[in-house]
């Protein structure tokens, strides 16, 4: 900074490139606010009016924007100089942040769940309560929970199997080990919904046990959705050649994020479908 013969001050160059960028203005980060509040609403109209037009249109708008972000993020991580080693490394750090916000999301779902099945007296107040609470019937944990675990298992294996064909330059690897997993991803969202259909306990008004069985599980079941959709995308872009051996950070943080939803499918089976199960419903 220096001042010139009257008095004025301008600012000159250090000469040095910092390696940060900022991104031009978007409008999405606005509008995907307000479409996910609109979701958000729209779950309360369905739970308790069963209203269901400002949950589709919440959805319908998050859908736009998800395509107008992606469409965005792909065109700067294409446009060379932009993601410089220090960009990389914040959004890692972006990446691990958000994962670790989603980790304690769940701790209170499990919390809610632990709360309720430890001290069952909380729910029921009567002396030497009992959870599953009295005259509700539970998923055999060894039908279609253990299936899922299975597909989800084997789908952590094949996304891990894409990122080694990415790290060793084969194209082929990468392609095949997404395409695995995008249907394992689909095929775990389908059971799960066929699992709903069997539920021996009302989705709406069916007590403690189902409220927190379905929060906990349904939840799981949407980050599935996420998931798939992230590494649909990542599919997309491996079929056009986007990711190299040196520049795969789209693909890496969609499989990281596929290993927590992993992670946290096992301990709904063990603590929820396991060690919670009551009386076995039989279909």
């Amino acid at each position: 900074m220096s001042s010139d013969s009257h008095g004025a001050t301008s600012i000159t160059s250090s000469g040095l490139k910092q390696p940060y960028h900022l991104v031009d203005p978007s409008p999405w980060p606005i509008i995907g606010a307000f479409t996910g509040g609109a979701t958000l609403t729209g779950i309360v109209l369905v739970a308790h009016y069963h209203s269901w037009w400002m949950l589709i249109l919440g959805l319908i708008g998050t859908l736009v924007v998800m395509y107008g972000w992606w469409r965005d993020v792909l065109k700067e991580s294409s446009t060379p100089g932009m993601h410089s080693t220090i960009v990389r490394l914040g959004l890692r750090y972006g990446v691990i942040m958000f994962i670790a916000s989603e980790v304690m999301f769940f701790v209170g779902f499990f919390w809610a769940f632990f709360h309720f099945a430890l001290y069952p007296e909380h729910v029921l107040g009567v002396v030497n309560p009992t959870w599953p609470p009295p005259g509700v019937l539970t998923f055999d944990p060894w039908g279609l929970p253990f299936l899922n675990t299975m597909i989800l298992l084997l789908s952590g294996t094949t996304v891990t199997w894409a990122h080694h064909g990415i790290l060793h330059n084969d194209r082929k690897a990468l392609i095949q080990g997404l395409t695995i997993t995008v249907v394992l991803g689909l095929l775990f969202t389908c059971l799960q919904a066929w699992e709903y259909s069997l539920a021996p306990f009302k989705f709406f008004g069916g007590g403690v046990y189902p409220a927190v069985f379905f929060l906990a599980t349904g939840f799981h079941g949407f980050h599935v959705i996420i998931g798939t959709i992230f590494l649909a995308v990542c599919l997309l872009r491996a079929r056009k050649g986007h990711f190299t051996a040196e520049r795969h950070f789209g693909f890496e943080a969609a499989a990281w994020y596929w290993h927590f939803v992993d992670v946290v499918w096992l301990f709904l089976f063990i603590c929820v479908y396991w060690w919670g199960a009551g009386e076995i419903a039989h279909h």
